[in-house]
């Protein structure tokens, strides 16, 4: 992964996410989610432009889903936000690089 994602996973979840100071952006994807695959480059861009401002990593669905059950992830991509150890916005699909920075934007 890019420098500026992190890997999340079962085992480092509550640690890295949940109990981050700093909010946190979670992309639940997979390795057969050709969206997820398209709108990756976006991703790395927003984790580069937010650094210092928000954390930037991503879920493998398939290799972490206890942790994509626990937040009731059905939709690849989705995005959340965990902010002081709770969701504090969902986002499901690939969108403009606009409207990903609107959605993070609104949730910081």
């Amino acid at each position: 992964m890019a420098d500026d994602l992190l890997a999340f996973t079962d085992a480092n979840f509550d640690s890295a996410v949940l109990a981050s100071s700093t909010p946190v952006l979670v992309d639940f994807w997979a390795t057969w989610c050709e969206p997820c695959k398209r709108i990756e480059p976006v991703i790395k861009e927003l984790a580069a432009h937010y650094n210092g401002k928000l954390v930037v990593g991503k879920l493998n669905i398939e290799e972490s889903p206890a942790t994509a059950r626990r937040f009731m992830v059905r939709n690849m991509p989705t995005f959340m936000i965990f902010k002081n150890g709770e969701v504090a916005a969902t986002q499901m699909g690939a969108v403009a690089k606009s409207q990903m920075m609107q959605f993070i934007d609104r949730a910081l």
